[in-house]
């Protein structure tokens, strides 16, 4: 069985202000001349398939209109897709009937009482077991093993068995994640791999946005990564995986293929941090036909200069790059990101967002109780400007 390995497209999802619907639709035609060129029996698309649960209209006929041209690109070709933490799985399988003509299985939420839904037979070649995200804590213990059983029974043909699953695996690199550790990433604690089960061959995961097998030297669980960079700290190559199983009880073969992004992520300096004249040098030097997104790694003394953003801006005037943030250390040692605002765009930022954005340049957590206390102030002082 060949597989197509892919997850975490984030379609929708806007850089700084700047929208990526040329990137990533870019990156959808490299996904479709891929499937013309390797014909894998099975496309997987793991979670994350949205941005933000509620997509814009124009972000979900992006999705269609790739799955309709995968689908073209090798019609006999079967399209798994699960959701991830980011989709909404009520969203995610609106058309789960009609796709269905097209041989593309979206599966949304959990089904615990119809374990046979997320088993799906690819006559002749293997099973996808297809798992979307789900909260650990909910699921009866045992879930996965079940599901592993379950699919043995019917393997009666000794055929390939993969599973998916969109989750954090203890001892993966978490790379370009904010605010991540150890024990969890994006939100999802992590579990360990032995709770996933046995009895796949292959383990084709979500979540993660660095392409990586979860153990260096077993090739039988990996994470895909995100064909496009989300943010600027996803400073590595973004792929998608051909993976090929000769039978079940076989080691896969795993060979990425390199996604190109016409639109990259690019720090300057690219290793460390650099004082403002020296930043601001780098990018009036920058080639004015380089397409690329820009943050600077600025070394301030206290606070970030007040004219940054504007000179910043204004040295970018005339250059194809867009220039995005500044990613700052004191020279105490602490660093943190912050967005360059012009006056207009302070003034359309929510007040929250900015008392975020200044509690982390003070290195404060902005927690719940936190939120809670400053949106009562902001009630209030809406209230009053109301009443005067």
């Amino acid at each position: 069985m060949k597989i197509l390995h892919t997850s975490d497209w984030h379609l929708g999802h806007v850089l700084y202000g700047h929208d990526r619907t040329e990137e990533q639709q870019a990156m959808l035609d490299q996904m479709v001349h891929i499937v013309e060129e390797q014909q894998p029996d099975v496309f997987l698309l793991c979670g994350d398939v949205f941005h933000t649960s509620q997509p814009s209209n124009a972000t979900q006929t992006m999705l269609s209109d790739a799955l309709m041209k995968i689908h073209e690109a090798n019609p006999k070709m079967f399209i798994v897709m699960t959701a991830g933490n980011h989709d909404s799985p009520t969203k995610h399988v609106i058309f789960q009937k009609p796709w269905r003509a097209l041989n593309v299985y979206a599966i949304g939420q959990l089904k615990k009482e119809h374990l046979e839904e997320h088993i799906i037979e690819i006559p002749g070649k293997g099973f996808i077991i297809a798992i979307p995200h789900v909260n650990e804590q909910t699921l009866p213990e045992g879930f996965f093993q079940q599901l592993l059983d379950k699919t043995a029974e019917r393997n009666t043909e000794v055929l390939p068995v993969v599973m998916t699953a969109h989750t954090t695996v203890k001892g993966c690199a978490y790379k370009g994640h904010e605010q991540a550790t150890e024990l969890t990433v994006g939100g999802i604690d992590a579990i360990q791999l032995e709770q996933l089960g046995e009895g796949y061959d292959y383990l084709a995961l979500g979540h993660i946005h660095h392409g990586q097998f979860v153990d260096p030297d077993k090739h039988y669980a990996r994470y895909s990564g995100t064909p496009l960079p989300i943010s600027f700290d996803e400073n590595f190559s973004h792929s998608i995986s051909i993976v090929e199983i000769d039978k079940h009880g076989a080691i896969p073969t795993v060979t990425a293929i390199e996604i190109h992004n016409p639109h990259p992520l690019v720090t300057l300096p690219e290793e460390g941090f650099a004082p403002w004249e020296t930043t601001k040098k780098l990018l009036e030097e920058y080639p004015d036909n380089d397409p690329s997104y820009i943050r600077l790694n600025l070394e301030i003394e206290d606070f970030l200069p007040v004219e940054a953003s504007a000179e910043a801006a204004k040295l970018a005037e005339g250059k194809q790059c867009r220039f995005c943030t500044f990613n700052f250390k004191k020279k105490d040692g602490n660093q943190t990101e912050a967005q360059g605002l012009t006056v207009q765009e302070f003034q359309a930022e929510k007040p929250i967002e900015i008392a975020k954005q200044y509690a982390a340049y003070e290195g404060t957590n902005f927690d719940e109780e936190m939120t809670e206390l400053f949106n009562e102030v902001l009630n209030m002082v809406e209230n009053d400007a109301r009443n005067n």
